[in-house]
């Protein structure tokens, strides 16, 4: 491609997308205990589930440094300018880490085009934008036109999220023990989102029953886009893909929307989300 895409580890996308778009990937940093992990690398999401299962404590995140995007960065062919799809910022310092390695490499290399975009969304979202983006070359864009489109994009993404169990929240101290009992005892589900102003991640409504909150899950949608001929659908699962499949069938029926992309999510979203959570991102009709 005539444009280097990056992303970082709190991305999740298909690895036929991966390799299509030649996506540059700087992982992020897992810790079990004192174990250290470069998620994709060290750690295989297959190997992550195991480690979960054992682990008497949710293990910690933590952004790729300064150091690893300028590494990253000036691994890339100079005459290539580079277009990285962060984390959002209201979740991670890597955005920040993102940037502070780009001003390290121009400071070295002031000819270099790299543009740092806060997606304010993760998971599934970046891949509906690295998606969005790998059209766009293809379709002739130059780089400045591909960055403004991109963050009209942004704007647009809408990312919607549906737990199955709220023990990670719980593990996690995200949500207090007590709640927590409450909720598992009421079988209470939470569908949650990105929100539009800086992407940190709020609870939008409490659900009874799974079947409930998959139907609302799926609801909601229409609540957010009446246009679907023209978009795809990204959808990333916490370890289930049958529930994946599943419900991304539904939503198929139900909405037309142009095609569909499913994953598996990686160790940062798996961590927070739990077994069966879902994520699903796509564009909102303009305001």
């Amino acid at each position: 491609m005539t444009i280097q895409l990056m992303a970082d580890g709190g991305a999740d996308f298909p690895k036929s997308l991966e390799k299509s778009l030649d996506i540059a990937v700087v992982p992020l940093y897992l810790h079990f205990s004192d174990e250290q992990y470069r998620t994709g690398i060290d750690l295989s999401t297959a190997a992550f589930h195991e480690k979960m299962k054992a682990a008497d404590e949710l293990p910690r995140s933590s952004a790729p440094s300064p150091n690893d995007f300028y590494e990253a960065y000036k691994k890339i062919d100079p005459a290539k300018p580079i277009l990285m799809l962060s984390l959002t910022r209201g979740l991670s310092s890597t955005y920040d880490n993102a940037v502070s390695g780009k001003q390290m490499l121009l400071e070295e290399e002031p000819e270099r085009k790299i543009e740092v975009i806060n997606t304010k969304t993760a998971s599934c979202g970046v891949t509906l934008l690295l998606h969005e983006a790998g059209q766009k070359i293809d379709e002739g864009y130059s780089f400045e036109q591909l960055v403004d489109h991109l963050y009209e994009r942004v704007e647009q993404t809408r990312t919607l999220f549906v737990l199955k169990t709220l023990e990670n929240l719980v593990r996690g101290g995200r949500l207090e023990k007590v709640k927590g009992t409450i909720a598992r005892t009421l079988n209470i589900k939470l569908l949650m989102k990105a929100t539009d102003e800086d992407g940190t991640i709020e609870v939008i409504e409490k659900v009874r029953g799974d079947k409930k909150s998959i139907r609302r899950f799926i609801d909601q949608i229409e609540d957010h886009t009446k246009q679907f001929e023209n978009k795809i659908i990204a959808m990333t699962h916490v370890n289930d893909e049958a529930r994946g499949k599943k419900v991304l069938a539904e939503i198929m029926d139900k909405y037309p929307f142009k095609d569909s992309l499913i994953t598996e999510t990686g160790p940062l979203i798996s961590t927070y989300a739990g077994e069966g959570g879902l994520v699903i991102s796509f564009f909102g009709d303009k305001k």
